[in-house]
């Protein structure tokens, strides 16, 4: 079935039925190389989506519904919950768990009766489908059910159409269904740009388009050499609505422990105490009971 064939069809069925997994998986598989996609490329794949989209700077009733991350202890940490559609940022080193925190946000929503988009820039498909079982979150079954999307994208591929993907992903979203998304990682997209205006505009863009999806969404970012509470380019903490920073903490007797900190959550009230958190085989632990030492 071409993909013009499935939009046709999809916009027969009831809501429910919504486009495959392979269905979302092909609209990226093969079309990103080279120059990239024309807009009339993603056009004509993702026609029959929401076509319209929401204002950037949307202020969240004060009685939105909330959701958890999937994270024990942390999500205690939240009174009652993030803002459902947020856009959140998880920030830390290599080894802190930003994936394992994007996998484990993912299958909390999928268990609840929602659909997932992962998209990575750094690993292949396989790579984070092995991630996922190793820590017992069945995606292989979640992406044969058409609850979970994968898609791995090259980041330079990416960088040369980002003006088609940003343009067309909130329908292709909306024609999947998904209500989660987790895109691994932003820093990778951010390194593309020389110039940090060039780096700033093409960010801001971005994640106004993951805003106009309407979905609650999380991207992973690397933080400076410098400074463990920012970014590596100091941008995306500023366009988020939520920021995590997960980072090492050494005491005077050089042990090391890992510890999360809630930055900000836009319209929550949520504890500032920085805990310390373990990555086990079931995923990742905050003690919100303990402290750092």
């Amino acid at each position: 079935m071409s993909d013009d064939d499935w939009f046709e069809q999809d916009t027969e069925d009831s809501p429910d039925d919504g486009p495959s997994t392979d269905d979302f998986e092909s609209a990226f598989d093969g079309e990103i190389g080279g120059d990239g996609p024309s807009t009339d490329d993603f056009e004509s794949a993702f026609d029959a989506g929401s076509g319209g989209s929401e204002e950037f700077d949307e202020e969240f009733d004060s009685d939105i519904p909330r959701i958890d991350l999937g994270i024990n202890g942390l999500d205690n940490m939240i009174q009652g919950g993030v803002p459902e559609r947020s856009l959140m940022v998880v920030m830390g080193s290599a080894g802190t768990g930003k994936t394992t925190f994007g996998l484990q946000f993912l299958n909390e929503g999928i268990e609840n009766g929602e659909r997932g988009v992962y998209i990575t820039l750094e690993e292949t498909k396989d790579a984070v489908r092995r991630a996922a079982t190793e820590k017992g979150w069945p995606f292989d079954e979640y992406m044969a059910e058409n609850k979970l999307a994968v898609v791995d994208l090259d980041p330079i591929e990416m960088a040369n159409s980002l003006t088609s993907i940003r343009g067309d992903l909130p329908r292709l979203i909306d024609a999947f269904g998904a209500e989660r998304l987790v895109l691994d990682s932003v820093s990778l997209l951010e390194m593309m740009y020389d110039e940090q205006s060039a780096r700033r505009t093409e960010v801001f863009d971005f994640t106004k388009a993951l805003k106009s999806a309407g979905i609650s969404t999380m991207v992973t970012s690397e933080v400076s050499d410098t400074d463990s509470y920012t970014s590596k380019y100091g941008i995306i903490e500023y366009l988020t609505d939520a920021v995590f920073v997960l980072q090492y903490v050494r005491s005077d007797f050089k042990e090391t422990r890992l510890a999360v900190e809630i930055q900000k959550i836009r319209n929550a009230n949520h504890s500032r105490e920085t805990k310390p958190y373990e990555i086990t085989s079931d995923g990742i632990s905050v003690y919100q009971q303990a402290s750092i030492f």
